[in-house]
């Protein structure tokens, strides 16, 4: 046998392994006998290094497969009827259940009880599926904007989303709440004009409502074929093919030439397509600009350049309900969303100041998960993970940054709906749920390498209250731990005491938020619960500058108190962040520094109650001028009690007013009865802000305060014959009138006469 000197072992090693012969003839003896020594000795240090440089990391290709994506849109726009046709074409279930379907079943989706009931989603409900090689996650989210906060943590995780629009309804008010959370987490979708097979179908006013409601920079990457009962198909505007869809649930997709008929149109979108993304993407307007032919895949690339960017939404067009325009949707989120490595997040080093921190994105990195949603399953808590960077195994220890504790992670699972799948391990840009892991919505665990925290996502605050107590005295065991469990997995519903009362008093975003939870407790606790007259969430604030100066002075043998302060308080300016501040602008130390905090704290307790109505005192700003201390006397319970006591002094003088909240409600009534609904707004003290037509409907914008909004809905059924439907959202807490301040003020204090 020929001798090989070391090195020029290595190389014929090296290219039998990793380049095997193209021939088809059996290797030779001294091949085979190398080869089998490289599988003994396997690679020296150095060629093993230069091996990794020459092939892509071993995740590259399984993130580019990968797409994390959130479907959301207004009430009844069909997101669950949409999310259960993909589960259905990607082989995830094997037949087609309705939202309200007659077999009584459900769709896959709304797991819960009270949600087939209804035909609502309350929760948001996490799946995966594979289309051709990709893997997806899905997150179908609730439309009811008292369920806002589900669709909030949603799109905090997500990479991309596809917003539903209505074609008839197009552009509603929770359509316009839904794209701005996905602006605040900047979220990059694309737009699905669903039910083209409905009466009064029209996607092109759809598409220019979203290009004026929304400020969309958007386009038609699709043109139906007919529409209304005649929607057949469409035409990819990209491709330049017809899509028509058969079988009984649409399942065969065939792809046709474009008919003559619809050359001209197509013809003339497909260029207006161009223009709209050439406006954004610099490589397709030089070509454009040109008159260089543009192929289709020049401009899926653009498109998706774009897309990514957040410069543009590409509107596709079908109806899920008849089964038709699923599929290319599909297809749009794999060629125009992006998978997890193009999308930038952030996380604040916590041993360094919160500076912010770009993320890599890969496995590679330290693990660097965000819990963005907690349920009580049969199990124990689950806690739903979005892992940004690093991997997570079944039984490693990770670490929860936000309260230091080390936990192990006992249980791996995938979710689909209600239904889990035990893994081994997940790793960067997947969404996966642990078992057995105590913790917070909102925390941030890595593997203890790094102290890195995601930022939090916005809560909004609570508008309604009812009081609430369990029947039997026995139950209260139950009671309580059911309302923990739903404090615990849903930030805007809030449990409190009322200090007067002794009445447990739970908070929400609206009527349905707080009766489904009512429900809940009754259902899932078996815990009849009677409920108290909804409480509105009024505010006090001050409206002028008011001066204190406020001796504490207690002798009573053996050591006193005394403390003495001196400053005002006054209101914040509008559109401050915060909702109370508190300055310190002593000179000297006329108090010692160490009592400051007990001040602050003294003043924080005596904002909780105003002295109007009970409720808490807003925009307001204390500042601590002068004061005086005692050698022995002064201790921190002195100044604090100090701090209410003036507090209390200088309240009546800044002439505080009552806030109420305002809700933005939108009606959507038949013309004929625009006149009725608009008057009884008015006895609501409601103020008209805008009045739209929609074919035959009349669209009513207005502001009006939500104590006055108490079934309202009964009220609207009565007065349009059951035609009227309304939503309403928090707009902002403002000052009420002269003669309901009085009210309310009388109200309180014969209240607290009675007690």
């Amino acid at each position: 046998m020929a001798r090989f000197s070391r090195s020029s072992t290595h190389r014929l090693l090296y290219s039998l392994c990793v380049s095997p012969a193209k021939s088809a003839a059996s290797p030779s003896p001294a091949a085979s006998l190398l080869a089998g020594t490289f599988h003994l000795r396997q690679f020296s240090a150095g060629n093993l290094a230069r091996a990794k440089d020459d092939k892509e990391p071993w995740w590259k290709e399984s993130m580019e497969r990968l797409r994390n994506i959130g479907i959301s849109a207004h009430i009844d726009s069909g997101k669950t009827t949409l999310t259960e046709r993909i589960l259905f074409y990607t082989g995830r279930i094997h037949e087609i259940h309705e939202v309200r379907g007659k077999d009584g079943v459900g769709a896959k989706m709304d797991s819960m009880d009270l949600e087939r009931e209804k035909g609502i989603t309350i929760q948001s409900a996490a799946t995966y599926c594979s289309w051709k090689d990709y893997k997806i996650n899905i997150i179908d989210t609730p439309g009811h904007v008292d369920f806002t906060i589900e669709v909030e943590r949603a799109l905090r995780v997500l990479d991309g989303a596809i917003l539903v629009l209505c074609s008839v309804g197009g552009v509603q008010s929770q359509s316009i709440t839904v794209d701005r959370q996905m602006r605040r987490y900047e979220v990059p979708r694309v737009a699905f004009i669903n039910k083209l097979d409905r009466m009064g179908a029209d996607p092109w006013k759809v598409l220019n409502q979203a290009r004026s409601k929304l400020r969309h920079h958007s386009a038609a990457v699709q043109v139906p074929i007919g529409l209304e009962e005649d929607f057949k198909g469409l035409v990819d505007l990209v491709q330049l093919k017809a899509y028509y869809f058969h079988g009984s649930s649409g399942e065969t997709v065939v792809a046709e030439d474009v008919s003559a008929d619809m050359e001209a149109m197509i013809a003339e979108k497909r260029r207006e397509l161009i223009e709209v993304v050439s406006e954004v993407d610099d490589k397709l307007a030089e070509a454009f600009l040109n008159d260089d032919p543009i192929s289709s895949a020049d401009l899926e690339a653009a498109i998706r350049r774009a897309t990514i960017a957040r410069k543009f939404i590409p509107v596709f067009m079908g109806s899920a309900f008849k089964n038709k325009g699923v599929q290319p949707l599909l297809d749009g989120v794999l060629q125009y969303l992006p998978c997890p490595v193009e999308v930038t997040n952030y996380a604040l080093d916590q041993t360094k100041k919160e500076e912010k921190v770009v993320l890599s994105g890969t496995p590679d990195g330290p693990l660097v998960a965000l819990a963005f949603k907690l349920e009580e399953g049969r199990f124990g808590q689950l806690t739903y993970l979005r892992i940004y960077e690093g991997v997570i195994r079944k039984g490693e220890f990770i670490i929860n940054i936000n309260t230091g504790k080390k936990l192990k992670v006992p249980r791996l699972v995938r979710m689909h709906s209600d239904e889990m799948e035990d893994i081994q391990e997940a790793h960067a840009g997947q969404i996966v749920a642990v078992f057995g892991v105590d913790c917070a919505s909102g925390d941030t665990f890595t593997d203890g390498s790094v102290k890195y925290t995601m930022t939090s996502m916005n809560v909004p605050e609570p508008v309604m209250s009812l009081a609430v107590q369990p029947i039997s005295k026995d139950s209260g065991g139950q009671f309580s731990k059911a309302l923990n469990r739903f404090q615990r997995e849903d930030p805007t519903f809030r449990v409190g005491l009322d200090p007067e009362s002794g009445q447990t008093i739970i908070s929400g975003m609206g009527e349905l938020h707080l009766e489904v939870y009512v429900e809940r407790i009754k259902r899932e606790y078996k815990v009849d619960a009677t409920v108290g007259k909804p409480r509105v969430n009024f505010r006090e604030t001050v409206t002028q500058r008011a001066d204190f100066d406020y001796l504490h002075k207690k002798q009573s043998g053996g050591q006193g108190q005394y403390g003495r302060v001196i400053g005002y308080i006054e209101p914040l300016p509008a559109g401050s962040p915060t909702k109370f501040e508190f300055e310190n602008l002593l000179v000297g130390q006329a108090i010692p520094s160490n009592f400051i905090p007990a001040i602050e704290k003294g003043f924080r307790e005596a904002a909780n109650s105003g002295s109007l109505i009970g409720h808490p005192v807003e925009n307001l700003r204390v500042v601590l001028t002068d004061g005086a201390a005692h050698s022995v006397d002064s201790s921190e319970l002195a100044f604090k009690l100090a701090s209410i006591y003036a507090f209390r002094q200088c309240y009546a003088v800044s002439r505080p007013v009552i806030l109420e909240p305002i809700m933005l409600v939108e009606l959507k009534v038949p013309t004929e009865f625009q006149g009725a609904v608009a008057g009884d707004i008015n006895k609501r003290k409601g103020v008209i802000v805008g009045n739209d037509q929609d074919g035959d409907d009349s669209v009513i914008t207005a502001h009006v305060p939500l104590n006055n909004m108490f079934g309202y809905s009964t009220s609207l059924r009565s007065m349009t014959q059951g035609k009227g439907e309304f939503t309403m959202e928090y707009k902002e807490h403002s000052p009420v009138s002269h003669d309901v301040q009085t009210q309310l003020i009388n109200n309180y204090k014969s209240t607290k006469g009675t007690e």
